[in-house]
């Protein structure tokens, strides 16, 4: 049977980093993983899990099963950081899943289940991983125009025409917040504007939060998923708490499927168990039991939010450094959306040529696209990245 296996197309994130590891050069530089790092280049635990973790160690008893949805306080403290009080918690079915991934998985088996026929509108370019699953589905993946390499800004204009082609009973993936891989996100007017289009087409919104509190703050990144859950009909949220949290291995994420008609809810919330139950029957508790207590604690959330702020700000430091170093080196403003763009990633817009003379002359890596990642830098790489920039050509 082994033998009719195909060789897998390899993941070029994964290729890129296990180049990083095997260069011996010391002055090497990582801004292709997807992983926030500090400026040792450390993914710290934050404080207020770490204290979380500590007390949950002298409080467990039990290494049982929680139940298909995971815990349902878990599910409750994440509906409010995302949702916060946008629509009530009984038009909210939800499952923890294992990370964001996992959510975003089960969202597009939920839409097939529901509507086979469904097209899925994507932003090009978009997070890799929502290609991949859709196409191991066999789910249609239709791109839209999202980002212009000429301003390194939205491409409205051309998101809204693509858009003009959805039918009812459609799905339009939407990056909540922190556009992955571009960073440039729309602005609230424009998020309006993409609601009437979908409501008036009988569109179902799908949002991938995975930066909540990495762009503009916590109630700030989650504004335009709140003005979509209130005023569309259906909306399908796959959260993420491997960023926000820093707990990347527990695998932690929550599915939020909102409707408006209360009457169907327990329908859904039975489908997403369901699915559950046939992926891997009972969602990892480690990590969502982590949040849990550090969103019901006032202490911890409170040293958590300003630890996440701290992160949130070092970031915009680091966006702000580079986009003036470059603008210094250069004798241009054309990095200038750099310091625009929110998140942990930016697309500098530079040829796949000189992306690779970075990597080869100055043991800088980033994606083929030249996708960053900014918490890989530090206040005293960034001059070495625009220096390197400048002098490849870009």
């Amino acid at each position: 049977m082994f033998e009719q296996l195909k060789e897998q197309p390899a993941d070029k994130i994964l290729m890129l980093i296990q180049m990083y590891r095997e260069d011996n050069r010391t002055n090497k530089i990582d801004l292709g993983v997807g992983v926030y790092k500090d400026a040792t280049g450390l993914t710290p635990i934050m404080r207020a899990v770490k204290e979380a973790e500590q007390r949950w160690w002298g409080e467990e008893t039990t290494k049982a099963y929680t139940g298909l949805a995971g815990d349902p306080a878990f599910g409750d403290a994440m509906v409010g950081l995302v949702l916060g009080d946008a629509v009530s918690r009984d038009q909210v079915a939800a499952v923890a899943t294992p990370g964001g991934t996992g959510a975003v998985r089960q969202a597009f088996e939920l839409i097939q289940m529901a509507n086979p026929a469904a097209r899925i509108f994507v932003s090009n370019p978009t997070w890799p991983n929502h290609l991949s699953i859709m196409k191991h589905l066999g789910i249609e993946a239709v791109p839209y125009r999202y980002f212009d390499e000429t301003t390194c800004a939205v491409d409205f204009a051309g998101m809204m025409e693509d858009l003009g082609d959805v039918k009812a009973g459609d799905v339009v993936l939407l990056h909540g917040c922190c556009h992955n891989p571009t960073g440039a996100n729309l602005n609230m007017t424009e998020w309006q504007a993409v609601i009437e289009l979908m409501n008036a087409r009988g569109v179902i919104p799908m949002i991938d939060i995975a930066y909540q509190g990495f762009g503009d703050g916590l109630n700030e990144d989650a504004a335009a998923t709140r003005a979509v859950v209130s005023e569309c009909p259906e909306v399908l949220i796959a959260a993420s708490c491997s960023k926000n949290f820093g707990i990347y291995r527990e695998r932690t994420g929550l599915l939020m499927a909102v409707s408006h008609d209360k009457a169907g809810h327990k329908v859904t919330q039975g489908n997403l168990a369901y699915l559950n139950r046939q992926n891997y029957s009972f969602p990892p508790d480690h990590g969502a039991r982590l949040v849990t207590m550090v969103l019901n604690d006032a202490e911890l959330r409170a040293d958590w939010q300003a630890e996440l702020e701290d992160v949130r700000q070092g970031m915009l430091g680091l966006r702000e450094q580079l986009a003036t170093e470059l603008q210094r080196v250069s004798g241009s403003d054309r990095f200038g959306f750099v310091a625009q763009h929110r998140g942990m990633f930016s697309r500098l817009g530079l040829a796949p040529e000189i992306v690779e003379k970075l990597r080869v002359e100055h043991g800088i890596y980033m994606v083929g696209d030249s996708r960053i990642n900014i918490a890989g830098l530090n206040s005293e790489t960034v001059p070495i990245l625009a220096n390197a920039i400048v002098s490849a050509g870009g």
